[in-house]
């Protein structure tokens, strides 16, 4: 991982988030970015959904698909994982090992039918840092209620899915394919037993083109077909599989997969007609849902997120912050934990100290989050501002360890709310901090580590009271 830590001067970058607003950018670009986070949550490169869109898409075309019904696919596709996070907990406890592994395995899998791959996969997923007496005994527990579990997870995840598009605005049609993504041609699937031509349309395309993308992958594009071909009938309709195999025999199916700019590549295939500008109200929107996404993945995070933009506002509002300033520093808040879709609810709910290896993976998130929002157009400060949530004034934070002037001011109010959320709010394994508490801790890591001014505004703002006189706003964001 590299990044240029050369930074502007406090002011210039101030200014400089302030030109990246909106204008012209497009919906379908600001959901294919985020969506390499639900890639991270799956246990799939970054990428996948975008590819799986891709193919999906020119599955459609070969059908027939009308232009309408292709301006709904298209959304659900990119949006098929959008419930992925909320069945993360629940399949980690269920498991007790590392959920996101499981989950990116078991795609290759063909867990409708007992055997040897079956039997492979419960001995490499279940259990696995147990004695050898507890294991066996999980594994048992795990066989005995697979299919209840597997609904319950697949409903858990459907259900968020769903909702979460009908949330950002999009039709019925949208949502159905997003709730029905694994239900079975041969009625075998969850959540609810459809079978053929009882499943939605999006559903049957966006299956099977998801199994494509993970195939191709991992295996390569003769395997990918081959996967889709035994599964013909059971798993999928014959007639996509049938469009599939055309598809890749004349080179078109996975043509541009591996594209640098895979979100300037989606972008450019939504059908024209139906393109949709991103206004300020939907890009509010989408932070917000994708904050919820982030929130679902564990009991111990739930809220964080919005709990943090609160608190950032707080302090942005205190210092005088124009509107459109607060806007931009509570999108950057609410998508700050992006990133941390990518670490796995076996290192999120530890009980325990950390080893230095789950220590590394958590401190890659804040990476994860540069990496997913900086692709979006106009987001590259703010993208910038919110990967260095955990950065601190003296060095010690990270990933980058910058300091001082390196640390803009948005990253230096996120500081402040991501702790202050992080000890006030209340968790699952222990009752919120009191706030007079909080304030005095916070307080002892200033000015050294956290900004003094952005803690006594919170102070201030908590307690509507006066904040500890440190000059202007002007000049207190810039120390």
């Amino acid at each position: 991982m590299t990044f240029n830590t050369g930074q502007p001067n406090q002011q210039e970058r101030f200014d400089q988030a302030l030109t990246e607003l909106p204008g012209s950018i497009r919906l379908s670009e600001i959901i294919s970015a985020l969506s390499y986070a639900l890639d991270l949550t799956e246990g799939q490169p970054m990428g996948h959904s975008v590819r799986a869109t891709m193919i999906g898409m020119r599955l459609a075309q070969q059908v027939g698909m009308s232009q309408d019904d292709q301006a709904g696919l298209y959304y659900a596709l990119l949006l098929k994982d959008a419930g992925c996070s909320s069945n993360a907990s629940r399949l980690f406890h269920i498991l007790n090992a590392d959920e996101i592994k499981a989950k990116g395995d078991l795609k290759t899998k063909d867990w409708t039918r007992i055997g040897w791959e079956s039997l492979h996969y419960a001995l490499t997923h279940v259990a696995t840092g147990m004695p050898f007496l507890q294991r066996m005994q999980r594994l048992f527990q795990v066989a005995a209620t697979q299919q209840q579990d597997s609904c319950m997870l697949v409903k858990i995840r459907c259900e968020r899915g769903s909702s979460i598009a009908k949330q950002l605005g999009f039709s019925e049609a949208v949502a159905n394919g997003i709730y029905n993504l694994d239900e079975h041609w041969n009625g075998r699937g969850y959540p609810d037993g459809l079978r053929k031509q009882e499943i939605p349309m999006f559903s049957r395309i966006a299956n099977l083109a998801q199994t494509l993308d993970v195939f191709y992958n991992a295996r390569g594009p003769l395997e990918a077909i081959d996967a889709a071909q035994k599964r013909s009938g059971r798993w999928f309709d014959p007639d996509l599989v049938k469009a599939a195999t055309s598809l890749a025999n004349s080179g078109i199916l996975w043509n541009g997969l591996g594209d640098a700019n895979l979100v300037q590549k989606v972008a450019s295939i939504e059908p024209k007609q139906f393109q949709l500008k991103a206004s300020e109200q939907s890009i509010d929107r989408i932070c917000e849902a994708f904050a919820e996404v982030i929130d679902a993945k564990s009991p111990f995070t739930y809220r964080h997120s919005h709990g943090v933009a609160d608190a950032a506002v707080e302090i942005g509002e205190w210092f005088g912050m124009n509107r459109q300033s607060v806007k931009l520093l509570r999108r950057a808040a609410l998508l700050h934990d992006i990133g941390k879709l990518s670490v796995p609810n076996s290192v999120l709910e530890k009980p325990a100290k950390l080893t230095g290896a789950e220590w590394q993976i958590v401190k890659a998130h804040p990476y994860y989050t540069l990496e997913i929002l900086k692709k979006i157009p106009g987001f590259a400060r703010l993208s910038q501002d919110a990967a260095a949530h955990h950065e601190k004034l003296d060095g010690s934070g990270y990933w980058l360890g910058l300091k001082g002037e390196q640390v803009s001011t948005f990253a230096r109010i996120l500081a402040v709310a991501d702790i202050f959320d992080a000890l006030h709010a209340k968790r699952p394994y222990r009752d919120g901090i009191p706030l007079e508490k909080v304030f005095l801790m916070m307080r002892q890591d200033a000015p050294h580590a956290l900004d003094l001014p952005c803690v006594e505004a919170l102070v201030a703002s908590k307690s509507n009271s006066e904040p500890i006189a440190f000059g202007s706003p002007e000049i207190a964001l810039a120390t």
